[in-house]
């Protein structure tokens, strides 16, 4: 995530989290059609794809990942209008400081939780 984030500046990049209920167990890399340095909008097309493989894997799309180029990793007011799923993750990756900051966040009905990241294998 934070690779695809660096690779994408100036824009914003975005990717989707793939797995089961609060695990997941890949990452998607996907365009932002809107080529923005301030919005994102994943890739419909790969949106769909990676739902079917991940259905027939057995798990699903589980959440989305954007980055802020010059913000921090804190959902703006348009990423909360946009929140299309209440079970989602949104994680988000700063590149503002010299160190990124990646962090996961609920939002439900524009209610903004921050939860738990942990790395494992």
């Amino acid at each position: 995530m934070l690779g695809h984030a660096y690779d994408e500046q100036p824009l914003e990049a975005c990717g989707l989290l793939i797995g089961v209920a609060d695990r997941c167990t890949s990452f998607v890399r996907t365009d932002n059609v809107a080529r923005s340095a301030i919005l994102y909008t994943v890739d419909p097309k790969q949106h769909l794809r990676a739902e079917i493989a991940a259905e027939d894997a057995g798990e699903a799309v589980i959440g989305v990942m954007h980055s802020h180029t010059h913000t921090d990793a804190y959902p703006s007011a348009t990423d909360i209008a946009a929140a299309p799923d209440p079970s989602w993750h949104y994680v988000i990756v700063s590149l503002r400081d010299d160190a990124p900051m990646l962090r996961s966040w609920r939002i439900v009905e524009g209610v903004i939780t921050e939860e738990p990241v942990v790395v494992s294998r």
